[in-house]
C-alpha cells in the first residue's frame, strides 16, 4: 500500500512538473503569435483524447495587428487539456499551408514576415529560459541552504588522497571557479565527465590561513558511467555524510535491543572487520538476515562484544521486503545517532532582488551551457546515453524533490525547464530549432527551402526524436529492474 501511495505521489508530481513546463513553453508561442496578429486555433496541453476543453473569447483587432476588424475566430481559440501529458502544441491558422481565404491571410502564420515567424517559433524555448530565471530568482531571494564543501573521510590511495587532500579541507575552488557549497563542487566536477587532463582543486584547512592548490589527474574520467558518483570516484566523502556508526534510538522488540545494544554504543567491528561509518554498518546488517554476527562496540570507553542476529525486514503486511536482486534484507530496529554539525558547516546563500536576478540569469546561462556540453559529450562518446531519462525517471525525481521540500522542487523544475529549452533549440526538424534553422537558411538565401527538402527533413527529425524517446524509455525500464 505504501508503494502504491508513493507511485501515485510521483505521478502527480510529474504531471504538475510537465504541466508547468509545457504550459509555459506553449504560452510563449501563443502570446507572441497573438502579438504578431496570428489567429491561434488551438492551444493544447498534452496529446490524444481531450479531457477538458473550452473556448476563448474573440480578441479585438487592435490587439492583433489589424485596426479595421476583429479577428474572425468565433467563438475563439480552443483550449484543451489532453490525456497524454508528454508535451503540447499551438495550432495556428496557415501553419499547415492549407488553402486560406484571401481576407484571412493577414491572420495566417505562413503569411507573416520571416522575422515574425522566427519570433513566434523562438518564443517557446525563450519562455522556458524565462521560467528558469524566475524560479532561480525566487530561490536566491528566499535563500538556499546547503553544506559547506568541507571534506570528511578520504579513501586510502584514492585520487584525492594521492593529490594531498586532507580531512577537514574546504574546497574553495574547482578549476578556478568559486565553490561555496557541495552543490557548487558537484556542478563543477560534472563539467569534467568523460575528460582526460588535470583537475585543479584549491583548498584551505581550518588549521591554516593559507590555501593550497592540488592537482588530480583524470583519464577518461567516468566515461560511459550511468549516474556517476563524482565525489565517490575521487575518494571524497563530505564531512556531513561522514556519520559514525553510533546507535541512537532502539525499537522495542527489535533484535538490537534484544541482543543488548544501548543508545550511544559505537560499533567498532563486525566479525573482525572494522566498521568505518554508519553506511558500512547498515550494509553489514542488510546483507546478513538471520545470520549470527559477532559485533564489538565501544561503551563507556571499553570494548564490549555482542552476538547479534538480524531479522528479515518485513512490511506492514508482514511480507518480506526484497532488495533489487530479490534477496531478503536484514533489520535490527536501530536508528543512527546523528552528530550535531557546527553552524559554520551550513551555508545560506541569499541575495537582494536585484543581485538575485543577476545570479538567476547567470545560473540559467551556466546550466544551459552544461546541457549543451553534455549533449556534445554523448554524441562523441564521452558520456553514456544511459543518462538520458524518460517520464518514469522524471516522475521519480519529481516526487523525490517534492518530498524534500519546495526549494528542491523549484530547483528541479528550473533545470528541467532549461533542458527543455535547450533541446527545443537543437537544429532538428520537428523541433523549434529545426524551424529556426530553416528560417536562417531562408534569410541567407532570400528564399525558403523547397517543400521536398523540408519534407525529407521532417522525416529525418521524426526518426531522431523516436530514437531518443526509445532510449529514454529503455533507460527508464532498466532503472526499474
Amino acid at each position: 500500500m505504501e508503494m502504491v501511495g508513493s507511485i501515485i505521489f510521483d505521478v502527480i508530481a510529474m504531471l504538475v512538473t510537465l504541466g508547468i513546463l509545457v504550459t509555459f513553453h506553449e504560452f510563449g508561442h501563443f502570446w507572441v503569435a497573438r502579438k504578431c496578429g496570428v489567429r491561434v486555433e488551438k492551444f493544447s496541453i498534452g496529446f490524444g483524447k481531450p479531457l477538458l476543453r473550452w473556448r476563448g473569447k474573440k480578441v479585438p483587432a487592435e490587439n492583433n495587428g489589424n485596426s479595421n476588424a476583429a479577428i474572425e475566430d468565433e467563438p475563439g481559440t480552443e483550449f484543451v487539456i489532453a490525456a497524454l501529458p508528454l508535451g503540447g502544441y499551438v495550432k495556428m491558422l496557415g501553419e499547415q499551408d492549407t488553402e486560406i481565404p484571401e481576407d484571412q491571410k493577414k491572420f495566417a502564420f505562413n503569411h507573416k514576415s520571416l522575422s515574425q515567424k522566427t519570433a513566434i517559433v523562438a518564443a517557446g524555448p525563450a519562455a522556458n529560459f524565462l521560467l528558469a530565471i524566475l524560479l532561480y530568482w525566487i530561490m536566491f531571494m528566499s535563500g538556499i541552504r546547503d553544506f559547506a564543501p568541507i571534506v570528511g573521510q578520504i579513501d586510502e590511495a584514492s585520487s584525492a588522497d594521492l593529490a594531498g587532500l586532507q580531512y577537514g579541507d574546504e574546497i574553495i575552488k574547482v578549476d578556478g571557479k568559486e565553490t561555496r557549497t557541495w552543490q557548487d563542487v558537484r556542478k563543477q566536477l560534472l563539467d569534467r565527465l568523460g575528460e582526460s587532463g588535470n583537475l585543479q582543486l584549491t583548498v584551505i584547512n581550518e588549521d591554516s590561513s593559507q590555501s593550497r592548490d592540488l592537482t588530480i589527474s583524470l583519464m577518461e574520467w567516468l566515461q560511459g558511467a550511468t549516474e556517476p558518483d563524482v565525489l565517490g570516484s575521487l575518494g571524497i566523502t563530505p564531512i556531513f555524510m561522514d556519520i559514525p556508526p553510533r546507535i541512537g534510538q532502539l525499537e522495542q522488540g527489535g533484535r538490537a535491543l534484544e541482543a543488548g545494544f544501548e543508545s550511544g554504543d559505537l560499533v567498532l567491528s563486525v566479525d573482525g572487520l572494522a566498521v568505518n561509518g554508519w553506511d558500512e554498518w547498515v550494509t553489514f546488517i542488510r546483507e546478513s538476515p538471520e545470520q549470527n554476527l559477532n559485533v564489538v562496540i565501544e561503551r563507556d570507553q571499553r570494548a564490549v562484544e555482542i552476538l547479534l542476529m538480524p531479522a528479515e525486514r518485513r512490511d506492514e503486511n508482514n511480507e518480506l521486503v526484497l532488495d533489487d536482486n530479490g534477496n531478503s534484507q536484514g533489520y535490527i530496529g536501530a536508528g543512527v545517532e546523528l552528530p550535531v554539525l557546527p553552524q559554520e558547516m551550513i551555508r545560506e546563500i541569499k541575495f537582494n532582488p536585484f543581485t538575485a536576478l543577476v545570479e538567476a540569469v547567470k545560473e540559467t546561462w551556466e546550466n544551459s551551457v552544461f546541457v549543451l556540453v553534455a549533449i556534445k559529450k554523448m554524441l562523441i562518446g564521452l558520456m553514456s546515453v544511459n543518462n538520458i531519462s524518460g517520464p518514469i525517471t522524471i516522475a521519480k525525481i519529481a516526487g523525490d524533490s517534492a518530498s524534500d521540500g519546495l526549494e528542491y522542487f523549484i530547483g528541479f523544475l528550473a533545470i528541467l525547464s532549461i533542458s527543455l529549452g535547450v533541446m527545443n533549440l537543437l537544429p532538428i526538424p520537428v523541433l523549434d530549432g529545426g524551424h529556426l534553422f530553416y528560417y536562417a537558411i531562408e534569410a541567407i538565401s532570400r528564399k525558403p527551402l523547397p517543400d521536398y527538402v523540408q519534407e525529407m527533413g521532417l522525416r529525418f527529425g521524426l526518426i531522431i526524436i523516436a530514437g531518443i524517446m526509445f532510449i529514454a524509455f529503455y533507460n527508464d525500464i532498466n532503472r526499474l529492474f
